[in-house]
């Protein structure tokens, strides 16, 4: 089987599932497995290289108004890499190529290869997501063995969670110009590692900020977790925070919990990793019950003086 991936997290399941060697093109984003950044790539994107936060956030508004895509898939290299199988998304108009520009190239493709719309709204749902590419594939057997892996690991956190009696207040956010909240699933895995998310709604889209109400919530704990940005990208970012009225004031940032985490990576990537990401949050927020499994990483504590020098 051929198939081609279309978001970084739907590669991810299909090279957990040992289909990585039937992996033929993937996205200009996707990174992980490290062998996949030298696959063909299909996609690419119109956001400049190096823009800023607050004109990222205004290309995606422009977007949302206009319905003009901000991923272009290149046809032609999806036509010489003839997939049986695309797997693609639609739960976000800005991660990907909107599905129903993906449906009308595969039918001008030769063998009309299956298409099939990952849209996880909730961890249940990525590890279905799962099933269903294991089932497309003919691997479904190996996909409830990745599937129970993955749900031990998520009781274990739950299971840790349970004998927590203080469960702090946090702010987990997935862009800072302007602030959004996280969503999805995000509010779930805050919930799991033993916090109160306060903006966050269960299977809900992120939504927009006032710095004024994040300060109000009062957060114990703030979690940066940049939709799309590394670390060391969202690092550059903190100086923005000097000029958040009330930043310094907040519980969080007196108590020096402020944390960066790898939104790109982890967070924002609905695949296997997501129970990494599960993990990292529970360690960032209660580290005396949740140890941190080898090879995932650790949040990125931000203080004020790493704040002010930035």
């Amino acid at each position: 089987m051929r198939i081609v991936s279309l978001l970084p997290s739907a590669t991810e399941i299909v090279c957990v599932l040992g289909l990585g060697d039937q992996l033929v093109g993937v996205t200009h984003e996707c990174d992980f497995p490290e062998f996949v950044r030298g696959l063909p790539k299909v996609t690419r994107t119109l956001i400049p290289k190096d823009t800023s936060s607050g004109e990222i956030d205004r290309l995606v508004r422009e977007q949302r108004k206009t319905e003009r895509a901000l991923y272009i898939l290149d046809l032609p290299a999806l036509e010489r890499l003839r997939p049986d199988l695309i797997v693609t998304q639609a739960l976000c108009g800005v991660c990907a190529v909107a599905d129903e520009e993906v449906r009308a190239a595969a039918c001008t493709l030769p063998g009309t290869p299956r298409v099939i719309n990952l849209e996880p709204e909730s961890l249940a749902q990525v590890l279905d997501a799962i099933r269903e590419v294991g089932h497309a594939a003919n691997r479904s057997d190996v996909a409830d063995e990745v599937v129970a892996d993955l749900s031990h690991r998520v009781e274990a956190v739950v299971g840790r969670t349970a004998g927590i009696h203080h469960h702090p207040r946090v702010a987990l956010l997935e862009w800072l110009d302007p602030p959004f909240s996280c969503g999805h699933w995000s509010p779930q895995l805050v919930s799991m590692a033993g916090g109160i998310e306060g903006f966050g709604r269960d299977g809900q889209p992120s939504r927009r900020l006032a710095w004024d109400e994040v300060c109000a919530f009062a957060p114990d704990v703030v979690m940066i977790a940049c939709c799309g940005f590394t670390v060391e990208r969202t690092f550059a970012d903190m100086p923005l925070l000097n000029a958040v009225p009330g930043w310094n004031e907040m519980p969080a940032v007196r108590s020096g919990r402020v944390y960066v985490v790898d939104g790109s990576q982890y967070f924002s990537r609905p695949g296997p990793r997501l129970v990494d990401s599960l993990e990292i949050l529970a360690h960032g927020l209660h580290p005396e019950a949740h140890p941190l499994p080898a090879g995932v990483p650790a949040p990125a504590r931000v203080d004020r003086a790493t704040v002010q020098a930035r």
